[in-house]
């Protein structure tokens, strides 16, 4: 049976009046991926360096296998692979250094090795300094210095950052395999796609509250489309889109419908069919109107704005 590696209890941090994380109640079983979703200053930054040790709780409590991630963050540091949103890379020193470095602190076999194979995989110079390299490599060298020691748990702070297409793929590949071997998984995101390729279950943060925690499969039910209907000619008289379910923001322009639609598609695919049809297109919304419902239009908690809080 899985057993919780993260376990929170009204979990809350202030930075004087200002509420980061609010009563976060959260459970993170072994060998899943949970995503953390939510826009920037939603507070996923300060819950994520909670469970790091890296900030007192105001209330509340965190463990990580069963240790308080405050007084017991040495033990916590030890069982965990970080990557931060804003990694401390030493710009004179090359990757192949940083490896070397962060595998001395480690008692594990192999750790360099691990560490070689893995940029190696993302296609990543460890011949380089660090000062010489693009934003996209020295996120690619923070995310091999966080696996390498290929770690009982992983908690990511918006791990694909300033990676391109490509790189984002092969960390995806990294992190299936990972899932495989039972690694638990923790990622911060903004980018709904992302969350939803790799995530087994998200939990979805507003201005520092957990606003609920869903599994992708009814994540993906709750999604809204923006479809847009270019019809032969002009639009048809009497279409009466606005009454099929889970269609909502109609919007007519010359002989082009554009709508949002929540749910099943196939009632709108079957209005739609009884006219000539020039194009018909669908993509999926945004994060901010997918989730209008979790947002409301009051400020956001002031942690990830700004580089993450004090």
């Amino acid at each position: 049976m899985p057993h919780s590696v993260i376990r929170t209890a009204s979990l809350t941090k202030k930075y004087g009046r200002v509420v980061g994380v609010s009563g976060l109640d959260l459970e993170v079983e072994s060998g899943e991926v949970f995503g953390f979703l939510g826009p920037n200053g939603a507070g996923k930054t300060t819950a994520i360096r909670l469970l790091m040790g890296m900030l007192r709780p105001t209330a509340g409590r965190a463990e990580v296998f069963g240790l308080d991630t405050w007084r017991q963050s040495v033990a916590v540091r030890e069982k965990v692979g970080y990557l931060p949103g804003d990694a401390a890379l030493y710009d004179r020193m090359t990757g192949e250094q940083h490896v070397r470095f962060v595998a001395s602190f480690s008692a594990a076999r192999g750790v360099e090795d691990n560490g070689r194979a893995l940029a190696e995989r993302l296609e990543l110079d460890l011949g380089r300094k660090v000062g010489d390299c693009s934003k996209g490599m020295r996120q690619k060298l923070a995310i091999v210095l966080a696996i390498m020691k290929m770690p009982p748990l992983l908690i990511m702070d918006e791990p694909t950052n300033a990676l391109d297409p490509r790189a984002q793929k092969l960390l995806y590949d990294i992190l299936n395999e990972l899932r495989g071997e039972q690694t638990t998984v923790l990622f911060s995101s903004h980018n709904l796609p992302e969350v939803e390729r790799i995530a087994d279950r998200v939990g979805i943060l507003r201005s520092g509250n957990l606003a609920g925690t869903k599994r992708i499969e009814d994540l993906r039910e709750m999604r809204l489309r923006n479809v847009e209907v270019i019809f032969e000619g002009g639009v048809p008289g009497g279409i009466g889109l606005e009454s099929i379910p889970g269609v909502s923001d109609v919007t007519r322009l010359g002989n082009r419908i554009s709508l949002k639609l929540k749910g099943d598609i196939n009632p709108l695919l079957k209005a739609v069919a009884r006219y000539d049809v020039a194009d018909f297109s669908v993509a999926h919304a945004s994060l901010a109107d997918a989730f209008l419902e979790f947002y409301a239009p009051a400020g956001h908690a002031g942690d990830d704005a700004g580089g993450g809080g004090p």
